[in-house]
């Protein structure tokens, strides 16, 4: 399976809104096929180089298909030319495909401005850069706009904060359609943090939880990951993240959905869950994990059983 990418190119697009995406999908290997598309041959770009050989705008996108907006570097300028309301229309148009499913949408930074101004959000939780949240709320005021995200995924259509998380949607696209096993591999390959969002069953929960940009809520989550074992305390963890016990567990609700001890059981349980791959008996791995018993140990895993997804809608079906 081959899943076309397109990505829509307007004058003053934000180089790394579109080469981030770019070359991640590019170093998944053959699974993506990119293409640049646009009013015109050619666009200046944020940093003063040109990018050419930009094909026209298709009547209509293969099923299957990817379609990417890019932001750009002044969206009240730039979504306001004449290439942009071209565009707009385009987008507009395809407007069927996507509430069909039949293709999906990616925006990056601002490109989810463009995207409201087609009328493509009604209806949808999304979000953007936060320099630009009010304008976004105010382009779509059907849209269900959600700040302090780095990516946002709801009924096909995927939005980001901007800049350096298309990189990490990119990378949650290629596992979400390629397994784990590529993602991690590109992720490895760029030198990047591979953020992955809290709504997929399959993931560690190293990697779970991690979607979100409130500094606190990070340091608590480092301290927590690097030893899970340990006896922790609600104060120690709190102090770690330099708030209050009760603040830190309000965080955790707010932007986690998740209370801190819930949290650190998901690592214990993945902890407790290598041991056991590794030959212990259950005993052994409960006390390894920081469980006091195996009998602990199997009412965690019975409640993580109890609250596991069923099931992952897939990005497309060919």
């Amino acid at each position: 399976m081959t899943t076309d990418v397109w990505f829509v190119m307007l004058p003053g697009v934000l180089s790394l809104d579109m080469t981030g995406p770019a070359e991640t999908f590019v170093l998944a290997g053959e699974a993506f096929r990119l293409h640049y598309i646009g009013p015109d041959v050619e666009v200046p770009t944020s940093i003063g180089m040109t990018m050419g050989n930009i094909q026209p705008l298709p009547d209509r996108l293969p099923p299957g298909s990817l379609l990417v907006l890019p932001g750009v570097c002044d969206s009240n300028h730039f979504f306001s030319t004449p290439q942009a309301e071209l565009a707009r229309r385009w987008l507009t148009r395809q407007q069927p495909q996507l509430h069909a499913r039949e293709i999906a949408l990616m925006c990056v930074c601002s490109g989810s401005l463009l995207a409201a101004k087609a009328g493509l959000l009604h209806g949808v939780q999304c979000t953007t850069h936060h320099d630009v949240i009010s304008r976004l709320k105010a382009a779509a005021p059907g849209a269900i706009v959600k700040e302090n995200r780095i990516f946002i995924e709801d009924k096909g259509i995927w939005t980001s904060a901007g800049i350096t998380s298309g990189i990490d949607l990119a990378l949650h696209l290629i596992n979400r359609l390629y397994g784990p096993e590529r993602a991690m591999a590109v992720a490895r390959e760029m030198v990047v943090w591979f953020r992955r969002s809290g709504d997929d069953p399959q993931l560690s929960p190293w990697l779970r939880y991690r979607n979100h940009l409130h500094p606190a809520i990070h340091r608590a989550q480092d301290a927590l990951t690097a030893a899970p074992q340990r006896a922790w305390p609600l104060v120690d963890i709190a102090g770690q993240a330099h708030v209050t016990p009760r603040h830190l567990t309000r965080l955790f609700r707010q932007h986690l959905g998740i209370s801190v001890r819930d949290y650190l059981e998901q690592l214990r349980l993945a902890l407790a869950e290598q041991q056991l791959l590794q030959g212990r008996g259950m005993e052994q791995a409960a006390l390894a994990a920081g469980f006091t018993s195996a009998r602990q140990l199997h009412r965690a895993r019975s409640r993580a059983s109890a609250h596991q997804p069923t099931s992952v809608e897939p990005l497309h079906q060919h």
